[in-house]
């Protein structure tokens, strides 16, 4: 029976959060030391476990939750890191969802403009990929005209927050042709073929870093897969679904599932820790959709990480030969929250980088730790975001690397920031591990 519209946020919370997952919280306190937030600030509240609490205490009635309670269920990063750190295996990421959802239904912080940006954005941009290609031709000509040089040479973008400011320092080369348009929608493999394998392509991904894209289908080639590039697919819904907007991240995921089901692949690959996360859980996001539990199940099954499916099911890759008595080239690892946490592939990627040849990989400190970039909290929530990056940046820079690579666009961004204000431009480089694999794979 469908649920009736509830009248309060306490009762659409009572309606929507899982309780069960509520009062297996021990409040043990392991989840505190993985939790950004709480190192950050030291409050209880600023915890996975102060957050269960305080919806807890919501749904039994004990406190009225307000806008305190709204912007500490904002202030958490989604990273999930608290997750394996849970002896009672805890399901916080979904209970973090569920109270955002119940929070967009009955908010009271956005302002008419806000409501407008969040309908623009989630619902006429991310689910249009054609629309996502203009974005990318704007973004394009923006930078390609010099339109970008007057911007800065006038201080125009001074007009905006600090933050937004820097972000534009870092706008990375937009395109508004796809991998599709550049590539088609089918790459056979080198050599013998091993499995046919579907890339999600992503929606900032495919056009931010289209090149990624290319990268990550013929390193897939390389190592033995056919790929399938199903036009038809949409954005993953990741994006909606941390915002409160599930009801449109349920119909992203559906569509994404008939994509990749008529396409008849045997895997589907990511090149997005934020995107891979989601999909791996499409099974969950349509649980209450009994229709869907066998196709549902059927994709979350079938989803790897791109460094994931090149170490477990591609033929090994054969890097370039260095010359004797080159000096290796320092590279350290920055985990994506979601890729680690979530899809547990953080070793593989590391195993990849230390078969690169004449490549010296530094393990950093803390590199499983959330750089701050969290989808779009570096935007909504830039203090924290900062607060975060700075101590993270402290461990990159201690371990003089020349390239630090991670696996997910938002992290990429993010560590650029990071490089640009630490004044390493030019002697560190932030970039996806596709882009530095291929880079420096023999190719046949």
């Amino acid at each position: 029976m469908a649920k009736l519209p509830a009248a309060t946020l306490q009762e659409t919370l009572i309606q929507m959060l899982d309780y069960e997952q509520l009062t297996n919280c021990m409040r043990c306190g392991f989840c505190l030391p993985a939790c950004p937030t709480f190192k950050e600030t030291g409050v209880e509240a600023e915890s996975p476990r102060g957050r269960i609490s305080l919806m807890k205490a919501a749904v039994d009635g004990i406190m009225e939750p307000g806008i305190s309670f709204e912007d500490q269920m904002n202030h958490c990063l989604g990273c999930r890191a608290c997750e394996p750190a849970c002896p009672a295996d805890v399901k916080y990421g979904q209970l973090i969802e569920q109270a955002r959802d119940a929070i967009e239904t009955h908010t009271k912080q956005h302002r008419w403009w806000i409501r407008g940006v969040r309908k623009l954005v989630f619902k006429e941009l991310f689910p249009s990929q054609q629309r996502m290609q203009l974005l990318g031709t704007g973004l394009h000509f923006y930078k390609k005209s010099g339109i970008q040089k007057v911007v800065r040479k006038t201080g125009v973008v001074n007009l905006f927050s600090k933050h937004l400011s820097d972000m534009e320092k870092i706008l990375p080369d937009a395109s508004g042709k796809g991998i599709v348009e550049q590539l088609g929608t089918y790459i056979p493999a080198k050599g013998e073929k091993i499995a046919t394998v579907g890339m999600f392509r992503g929606c900032l991904m495919d056009v931010l870093f289209t090149e990624t894209n290319i990268k990550t289908v013929k390193l897939l080639s390389e190592a033995g897969f056919d790929v399938v590039i199903p036009e038809t697919q949409n954005c993953c819904g990741a994006l909606h679904a941390h915002s409160g907007e599930s009801d449109q991240a349920k119909a992203l995921a559906k569509n994404n599932i008939r994509a990749f089901q008529e396409a008849g692949v045997d895997y589907i690959v990511s090149n997005a820790g934020g995107c891979g996360a989601i999909l791996v859980e499409y099974d969950h996001l349509l649980h209450e959709e009994p229709e869907w539990k066998e196709a549902s199940a059927w994709f979350a099954a079938r989803v790897k990480d791109i460094s994931t499916i090149l170490v477990e099911q591609g033929r090994p890759l054969q890097f370039v030969e260095t010359q004797t008595g080159e000096a290796s080239t320092r590279i350290t690892y920055q985990d994506s929250c979601h890729l680690r946490n979530v899809m547990k592939g953080s070793n593989p990627s590391r195993q990849l980088l230390k078969d690169v040849g004449n490549a010296a990989y530094i393990e950093m400190m803390d590199a499983g730790s959330c750089c701050g970039s969290a989808g779009i909290y570096n935007v909504t929530q830039p203090d924290m975001a900062n607060q975060i990056l700075e101590h993270k940046m402290e461990n990159v820079n201690a371990t003089g690397a020349q390239y630090l690579v991670t696996s997910n666009p938002g992290c990429l961004l993010q560590m650029k920031l990071g490089i640009d204000k630490h004044g390493q431009a030019g002697r560190m480089e932030a970039v996806h591990i596709a882009d530095f694999l291929y880079d420096r794979v023999v190719k046949h």
